[in-house]
């Protein structure tokens, strides 16, 4: 018996899920979604989103964060969680970072862009949108439309800051790359959730979009080459692997980058979330975006303080360290009371993702 992954060859976090999976030797059948199976998922989950996953006995599972943890909690074949309590918690603050942190440039790349939005608008009306019966010209342009409306004009994108994403992008690529020159994977010859969180925006956008893939070539060969060896991971491959321990110290540069530009984001859409607020606003790379409010994000940042609570006073210490000194991990936590859901942001619904 297999799973039955559900999603779109070109989306950011089905692809995240198809890597693990292979890497992990689960075995799954790739079902290519249409507007109706979109629908039969979200009426399954509750949840309007991809991937999805229906497990062998008939039960579902959604968000590819949780789904990760929950296969690692069991231990089934490679794990991919490092073995020490700092190592596993900075994987998964990367994770989580690589997630959220990148997905505003990745999808700017993908619809602020001519040639990269007339493709991928085609190829979504081309396979999510076939089952709709209308020419695929209008389903290009509509969904084209869409998603420009979405991912660029309501999630904060304009003129003026676009620019500050082409600098996050850049910025990325120049502390990743010397770090994968010297090793396979992020924290060593295995990866681990942190090497799937950095997958999903690197190999359905940053590698396959046309913009950012030509600068990737070009700036980040060694990036490059690890999507690739991403893909390539099965249980034979990683056979003769350990399991990864504490980050090494060459990705100091960007955990300190991810606590500065990244993590006061969080603390601040938390706040604004226990406010009961629309918006928030925030800098980043030297640019404002007033951009919704994201529930979901305010959850995944409770859970990381969480976590970082839990560690040993010598472990928060290693892990401040590695973030620079103080970090927004320091600052108390706002009092979060329910609040009538902002449409299309809930915790739950990550916006057809």
């Amino acid at each position: 018996m297999s799973y039955e992954l559900h999603g779109l060859k070109l989306s950011y976090f089905t692809g995240k899920l198809e890597a693990y999976m292979r890497a992990k030797g689960l075995p799954f059948r790739f079902v290519e979604m249409d507007m109706a199976d979109f629908r039969r998922c979200a009426a399954a989950t509750g949840v309007a989103q991809m991937p999805q996953l229906r497990a062998p006995d008939g039960t579902w599972r959604t968000d590819t964060t949780a789904i990760i943890a929950g296969f690692e909690d069991q231990e089934i074949g490679p794990v991919f969680r490092p073995s020490t309590a700092t190592g596993a918690f900075l994987s998964r603050l990367m994770e989580d970072a690589f997630d959220e942190w990148l997905w505003r440039p990745a999808l700017y790349y993908r619809w602020a862009f001519p040639e990269d939005a007339r493709l991928m608008g085609r190829q979504i009306a081309r396979t999510l949108m076939r089952d709709l019966p209308v020419p695929l010209s209008l389903r290009t342009w509509f969904i084209t439309a869409r998603q420009k409306r979405e991912y660029l004009r309501r999630d904060g994108v304009t003129a003026e800051n676009g620019d500050a994403l082409a600098r996050q992008y850049l910025a990325v690529l120049d502390l990743l790359d010397p770090v994968l020159a010297r090793r396979p994977f992020l924290f060593g010859d295995r990866p681990c959730e942190a090497d799937f969180g950095l997958f999903g925006p690197m190999f359905r956008h940053f590698s396959s979009d046309p913009t950012p893939a030509s600068i990737l070539r070009e700036r980040a060969p060694n990036v490059l080459a690890w999507t690739a060896r991403m893909w390539c991971a099965t249980p034979g491959t990683l056979a003769d692997t350990d399991r990864a321990g504490d980050p090494p110290d060459d990705l100091d540069p960007l955990l300190r980058c991810i606590s500065q530009d990244y993590l006061p984001y969080l603390q601040a859409n938390l706040a604004a979330v226990a406010k009961g607020s629309a918006t928030v606003r925030c800098v980043s790379f030297g640019a404002a975006f007033d951009i919704p409010v994201s529930p979901y994000r305010a959850e995944g940042w409770l859970q990381l303080r969480h976590r970082f609570e839990a560690l040993a006073p010598d472990a928060r210490a290693v892990v401040r360290g590695r973030l620079g000194g103080e970090t927004a991990f320091d600052v108390q936590a706002p009092v979060v009371r329910a609040h009538p859901p902002v449409p299309g942001r809930s915790v739950a619904n990550r916006h057809w993702r």
